[in-house]
């Protein structure tokens, strides 16, 4: 019988030992977009025989690991102080999760210690177990559509097996908002807080590796995070805000916005210490924009570069 794509669903569990399958079940399927898997991701290694004829060499695969990438929306859990549900994504991509009951779940990034998962990707009967997984993501705003969080994960292979879709419970991701003046409010970008902003991104930059080392065991390592983003704005006059000056200055300044309106799904994305670099015009509708593309630097405490809360 033909598998249905439209059929698929994935499952996200927190592993209490790495790389051990966390079993999760219908009650962790996270509610995604764009949802796809590289089910076998090798390094390819040709034999690259001489022989005294023409013709390809056999080809053997290395490092064999399983890369799954997927689209949240940029929402909350409908209650404040409770996690979305794809918040186990989010602590394995190299953040910290902190609670404040009925108030907040704030996310910071951190340098060890990293927490992984398991994830089942299913396609109509056909399951895949994805263990060891740990990642990066990218945050998109674009007024007028849906923001998003988009990962892309990467973990040790697992055979396929067949297996009935167990029956889901989607829960703790409220139905999300429009990125748009009214939903999306508090922008601050380098201290101009009357900026009109067009579009917004934010890229975590995990440095993730696969490694098989003689004596060892397929492990999935984040080994180095690099903070960058764009963002486009409407252009104001120098005396408003002098953005090439602030450039050329290296002057750090905060970035943020927060999105939402409703207690339990409101989402603030801060970088507090931007530092912006080549700022240039485009065009809009036939009015003047500036794109700014920028770094997040964390201070001399360090893992501080980005902040999500949740409230």
């Amino acid at each position: 019988m033909a598998l249905l794509t439209r059929k698929r669903l994935i499952l996200i569990e927190e592993e209490s030992t790495y790389g051990t399958d966390a079993s999760p079940d219908g009650a962790d399927a996270v509610l995604v977009r764009d949802l796809s898997i590289v089910p076998l991701q090798s390094d390819i290694v040709s034999r690259d025989l001489i022989r005294p004829y023409l013709g390809a060499s056999e080809q053997l695969l290395a490092n064999t690991r399983v890369e799954c990438t997927f689209s949240v929306e940029l929402a909350g859990s409908g209650t404040a102080g409770t996690a979305p549900r794809y918040g186990k994504a989010l602590k394995a991509c190299g953040f910290s999760e902190t609670i404040a009951a009925n108030t907040s779940v704030t996310y910071d990034p951190v340098s060890a210690n990293f927490d992984s998962v398991t994830i089942h990707y299913n396609l109509d009967g056909v399951r895949h177990k994805v263990t060891g997984a740990r990642g990066t993501f990218t945050i998109t705003g674009d007024v007028g559509e849906i923001p998003t969080i988009d990962f892309t994960m990467t973990g040790i292979y697992v055979a396929p097996d067949d297996s009935a879709q167990p029956s889901v419970t989607y829960a703790a991701q409220a139905s999300p908002l429009i990125f748009k003046k009214g939903n999306t409010t508090g922008l601050n970008v380098m201290g101009l807080t009357t900026a009109k902003l067009s579009n917004y991104s934010l890229e975590i930059g995990n440095e993730i590796v696969y490694r098989e080392l003689v004596g060892g065991t397929g492990e999935v390592l984040l080994t180095n995070r690099n903070v960058t983003g764009n963002l486009t704005i409407e252009a104001v006059a120098l005396a408003t805000k002098d953005y090439f000056a602030t450039a050329l200055a290296d002057t750090l300044g905060i970035i943020e916005f927060t999105h939402g309106t409703t207690a339990g799904n409101i989402v603030k994305v801060d970088s507090a210490r931007a530092d912006i670099a080549d700022v240039s015009y485009g065009d809009l509708d036939g009015i003047a924009m500036l794109e700014i593309p920028f770094t997040a630097v964390p201070s001399t405490t360090g893992n501080d570069e980005v902040e999500l809360v949740y409230t």
